[in-house]
């Protein structure tokens, strides 16, 4: 773990270096380890004492956390804590996305012989559109619609009979009708 640490305004002893190493520990050992580098600043402001950590762990996560309060230890420590809370909520995902991960135990056997056994067969998913009017229109007004667009197909209501019809692209490129038996 490399740490940067900053005074802004405050000289940094090694007393106050020792503090803010011994808090980070605590956040290597939750993270096993996972935590890249450490910038804190520390700076004081009137009579407020304030503590700036950022926490660059792996996977690219950063961890920030601000505090001011009359003195240093409580500074720290409240920064720490706030980094902490951000930390367990990280480390929640990183676990979830472990358990939804295949093990090797829910898969099935391979064949005995060590040939690659056959996929299941797929059922068809039915995926829902969104749902449109079916206006009244002739046959050519539809043939029309249809070629003027990319669907493959437009259900609409025929003006002469006032039944659903539809129109829909062939593979070699005509148009095809469905019509409803009476």
């Amino acid at each position: 773990m490399r740490l940067e640490l900053t005074g802004r305004q405050v000289e940094i002893t090694p007393v106050l270096r020792k503090k803010v190493e011994k808090k980070l520990a605590k956040l290597d050992r939750l993270l096993k380890g996972g935590i890249v580098s450490v910038q804190a600043v520390l700076a004081h402001e009137k009579y407020m004492r304030r503590a700036e950590i950022t926490v660059h762990t792996r996977g690219e996560q950063f961890l920030h956390g601000i505090s001011a309060s009359n003195d240093w230890e409580t500074s720290i420590n409240d920064c720490v804590e706030k980094i902490v809370q951000q930390l367990q909520k990280v480390k929640g995902k990183w676990q979830e996305r472990k358990r939804r991960a295949t093990s090797v135990r829910t898969l099935p056997p391979a064949p005995p012989d060590g040939s690659v056994a056959p996929e299941p067969p797929r059922r068809p998913r039915l995926r829902r559109v969104p749902r449109y009017p079916v206006k009244p229109m002739s046959v050519d007004e539809a043939a029309l619609a249809v070629e003027g667009s990319d669907d493959a197909f437009l259900v609409f209501r025929n003006a002469a009979t006032d039944a659903i019809n539809v129109v829909y692209r062939r593979k070699d490129g005509n148009l095809g009708l469905i019509e409803p038996e009476d």
